[in-house]
Order: C-alpha cells, then structure tokens, then sequence
C-alpha cells in the first residue's frame, strides 16, 4: 500500500541533505584528488540497507564548447552501494555503470539501483550501483523541489519556480533559451562516450581493474550509447585496444532496450520529424544548431519539454509529501500555454472534448497520488516511453479515454500504434465536479475492496499482475534527489550524431567493430515495454512491465515474489 504523508521532522530531515548536496561549498565524504566532492544523500527509501551519495568529479569541456555555467565543466553521477560494503569503490566486488535513456536523469536508477545491490549483499556479495548524470543536466535547477521537500510545502516549490519567489538569496533564473544554451550544439555522441570514459576512468584509474569489475549499460537509449561505448577508441590511436571502450567492461545491461546502434522501439532509426534537418545530411544539422535554426535541446510545444520534465518533480513532491490530499497543482501553478495544453492533451475524454477544451483538468478533484497517476501511468499517460503501472484510478466512474487514440487499435488494423502509445486500455475519471479521484496503489488492485472499472467492452482495464511500481516510490523518485529523475535539456545532436552516424566526422572513433560482443550480455526486457514484439533468446522478459517499470518497480511484487529485474542483474554482477 501506499505510505502515508512524511512526517515534517523527516521531511527536513531528508532534504536538508539533499539541499547540501548540491552546494558548491559542501565537504565532501572522499577527496582522493582536487576537483572531485562526494555528499550522503538521505532517503526516505524502504531499502534502508543502501545508501546512497552524489559524486560530482571535474571534467571540462573543450574550449571551443564556448562559454557555459561553470557547473558544466562537472559530471555527475549516484553511487549506490550497500551499507556493509567498503567505502572504497575500488574494493567492491562489481560495479554497474548505468546510462540513462533518452530525458532522463539518474535520479531514474533509484529503486532498481537499491534493488539490485540489496539482493546482491544477500547472495554476500558488495556491489556498486553508479546511475550517471549526463553533462547536460547541469541546466536544471533543483532548488525549489528540494526546498519544498525540505518545508514539507509543495507550494513553496511552485512559488520559487513561477512567482519569483527567493530562496536563500537565490531566484530563478526562467528555463534556458535556446541562445542560452548554444554550446549543448557540441554535445554530442562522442562527447557522451568520452564524458563515460572519462569519469570511469578518473573514479577507477586501474584499466585492469575496470575491466575486472565494471559492467556497463542502461535503459532505454542507454543502450545504444553503451553499444557506441563498447565500439569507441578512446586514445586516438586504433591500434592500440586497452583504452576500447569494450575493455573498460567486463559485461553489459541492457534494461528494456539492447546493446546495439539503433533507437529501441523505432526500428532503429530516428524518426524524421524529431529533426527534420536530417534527411539532408550532417552538414545541415551542424548547420542548422549553429544557427539556432534547429533547437540545441530536444522539445516540443508541450508534454515533452524543460517546464514539463520539472512539472514532474513538482507532482512528484506533492504526491511524496502528501499522497492523499487534494491536489491543487492544476490551479496554484499559473497558467500557461504549456500546461493547459499538456494539462487538455493528457486529460481529454475523447476528441470532441478536446477540441471544446471542456470539462478541463480544474474541473475533477484528484489526489496528489491521482494526479501523478494521470500524468505517468500506462492507462493515462499516451507516450509508451513514460509510462509506468502504478495502479489504477479510484473513488468514481471511470471510462474508456479515447485521445488521442482509440482504446480498439488492434482492431481497425492501427495495431502498430501500440508501440508509440503502449499496450494498455486507457482510462479517465468522467464526473468532472464531482468527487475526489483517488489511487488505487499497484499492490491494492485485485483486493476485496476494488471495485474492477471496466472498459466499453466489458473487461477490466487491468488486473494484479499487471501493476508493478509503487506510485509512494516513484513519487519520491521523482522529488527526492539532487540529480533529477528527468532530464530538461536533452541535447538534439546526440540524437542527430546517432541518426547520421556513418557519416564523416561524428563517430569516426567507433572503430572497434567487435566490442558490442566482446563481453556477455544481459538483456532485461519489460513484457509491455518497447521490445514486447520483438523478444530474443536469452532474455528476461518481466511480465505487465512497462518502459519505466524496469527503473521503478518495488522490491517485492504483490504476488510476494522478488523483483525480477533486480534479481537478475544482481545475479549477473555477481556471476
């Protein structure tokens, strides 16, 4: 079930630490060299046996990257590691390198991470858990959502954000333009395996032992970054294989995506209409970023874009600090083009409602865990990439929500949807000013009191074995960290260089074509998620997962057994 609102002293207790985190002047826990800090992160997490730091470590860009905020000359990563285990990442007996996919942070890795180093200490093996941040998460400013944690006033975070409201001597400086953001154009793919390489190595200088002890991989398009990772000569010289990326690992994961150079879930290739400018080659993308013509940061209109990845955090910290009380987001944030329209796309009935623009979200009472619900769950959220199963709505009538698609898919023959739009029925409350829409958690559905909504056709919109993440958790996921569980600025070229990779000049040091099978290779695969028609031999399929739910799911499932996910990677590490 899900747990009841933090205490206040807890609250302030946890985000205090996670405010000092983030503070340039904080001590840090290890100093083995100068321009490296380490912070304890404090958790409200169930797997206390965990603990979790953030570890920032200086790299600098290149020079010709031009001017930037000095905090992005730092990367950033989560160390998870278990209690018992040596303070020295050294000493640990495995060590799982995990790339995020595409606008995510490492604040993603969370329960997965504290999962799978928890069931490796039982097996009496220490691992490491490093969920990185990439550079470009330097942009994002946390300090409204950590404030807030830190009142227990998800108010608070609203105002810092939207009403200029300071917070110890600091405002918010508005969410970057694209003229503010001009050297994210030089962040590309090879950046990105250089940024890995360099901060494995920096953090583990014994090439002998990363090989020994490192595993590398990731979710989503981490995989594809990892299967560059694994190709790329890292010293210049190709003759040479120690410093290959495949030898900085010993083996690699791959969560609800694969270890290979094509986007999961797209056939491999990157969708023309994300970047149009890419049908006419490399020298007009590079072209079109260095004019601002083509966006240096992924985004759109609204649903996808920098206000709404925070959005997220905000609904997160509102469900963490008080899960059951009425939301009132959809009000006390001041209305925008943004999210009056995310709130009418992710919230319309059907076509006709969405078009009228009525009933809007104002005019349904929800629950804070509701109202993340609406915005995350497979049977609300329509973008299968976000979605999670966290339960199910609660509290009135419930319908068939049929924008932007019909529940039907499969049956008008636009069955090949599902994999831009998920597997399951979607579904909205349809008692606008009526009572107050709860949530019904993943571990409470099934039990006496559901009362089983249905859809059109007859059948439930879900079941038990469907629902896997515990929304408590993921609401704390998503508001607890210094590094976020989203990520704001998603540089357009590592989606460009990876779409245009064959040609000169963007990935010319991917040369060691044996490297993506030079190490043993885990796939573990959500059974609704990205890859749900294309399995392979091998694989780990978890059964009603989603995308998300590789990430997100609780340790142990409503049908008392351990998370799958977890389980197998930790007995992989430890193989």
């Amino acid at each position: 079930m899900g747990r009841p609102a933090l205490p206040m002293l807890t609250v302030s207790v946890l985000a205090a630490s996670a405010l000092a985190a983030g503070a340039a002047a904080a001590v840090p826990v290890s100093a083995r060299e100068a321009g490296r800090t380490e912070v304890p992160v404090a958790s409200g997490s169930p797997v206390t046996e965990v603990s979790e730091s953030v570890v920032r470590v200086k790299v600098p860009l290149p020079a010709a990257a031009g001017p930037r905020p000095e905090a992005c000359d730092w990367l950033s990563y989560l160390r998870f590691r278990h209690v018992d285990g040596p303070a020295e990442s050294a000493d640990a007996d495995r060590i799982l390198v995990a790339q995020p996919g595409i606008l995510e942070g490492a604040g993603a890795f969370d329960s997965v991470a504290r999962n799978t180093v928890a069931a490796a200490a039982r097996s009496g093996r220490h691992i490491e858990f490093w969920a990185l941040d990439r550079r470009s998460n330097c942009l994002e400013d946390r300090t409204g959502v950590q404030a807030g944690l830190a009142a227990g006033d998800v108010h608070l975070a609203v105002d810092y954000y939207y009403r200029q409201k300071e917070i110890d001597g600091r405002k918010f400086a508005g969410y970057q333009t694209n003229d503010q953001v001009k050297w994210l154009q030089h962040v590309g793919l090879e950046q990105t395996v250089r940024d890995q390489y360099d901060l494995m190595a920096r953090e583990l200088p014994d090439q002998r032992a990363r090989k020994e002890k490192m595993l590398c991989g990731g979710h989503s398009l981490g995989g594809v970054l990892t299967a560059y990772f694994a190709e790329w000569d890292f010293d210049g010289d190709h003759a040479t294989t120690a410093d290959a990326g495949h030898n900085q690992c010993s083996g690699y994961f791959a969560l609800d995506t694969r270890i290979a150079k094509g986007l999961p879930g797209m056939g491999g290739q990157v969708p023309a209409e994300w970047v149009p400018l890419v049908e006419f080659g490399a020298g007009a993308v590079k072209a079109g970023l260095e004019a601002g013509v083509v966006p240096r940061a992924l985004s759109a209109p609204a649903v996808v874009n920098t206000e709404t990845m925070n959005l997220l955090a905000i609904a997160g910290l509102a469900a963490n600090l008080d899960p059951g009380g009425e939301s009132d987001l959809s009000t006390y944030i001041p209305s925008g083009f943004n999210q009056d329209m995310t709130y009418r796309l992710l919230f319309s009935k059907d076509y006709p409602t969405f078009l009228k623009g009525s009933p809007t979200v104002q005019d349904f009472r929800f629950s804070n865990a509701a109202a993340l619900g609406g915005l995350l769950d497979d049977h609300s959220q329509p973008l299968a990439f976000m979605q999670a199963s966290v339960g199910f709505w609660d509290g009135g009538k419930i319908v068939d929500k049929e924008f932007p698609a019909p529940n039907n898919l499969e049956e008008i023959g636009l069955g090949g949807l599902t994999r831009l739009l998920g597997t399951e029925k979607k579904a909205i409350p349809d008692e606008p000013g009526g009572p107050l829409f709860t949530w019904r958690n993943y571990d409470r559905v099934g039990a006496p009191d559901d009362p089983v909504h249905r859809s059109k056709d007859g059948t439930p919109f879900t079941a038990a074995g469907k629902e896997v993440t515990d929304i408590a958790e993921l609401a704390r996921s998503l508001s607890e960290h210094p590094l976020d569980f989203t990520e704001h600025y998603f540089p357009t070229k590592l989606i460009t260089d990876i779409a245009l990779a064959s040609s000169p000049g963007i990935a010319d040091d991917a040369v060691h074509e044996g490297g993506i099978t030079a190490n043993p290779t885990l796939n573990l695969q959500a059974g609704d998620g990205l890859g749900f028609g294309d399995p392979q031999p091998g694989d780990v399929i978890a059964a009603g997962y989603q995308h998300i739910d590789v990430l997100t799911a609780s340790a142990v499932q409503d049908d008392g057994r351990p998370e799958p996910i977890s389980t197998n990677l930790a007995a992989f590490a430890t193989r």
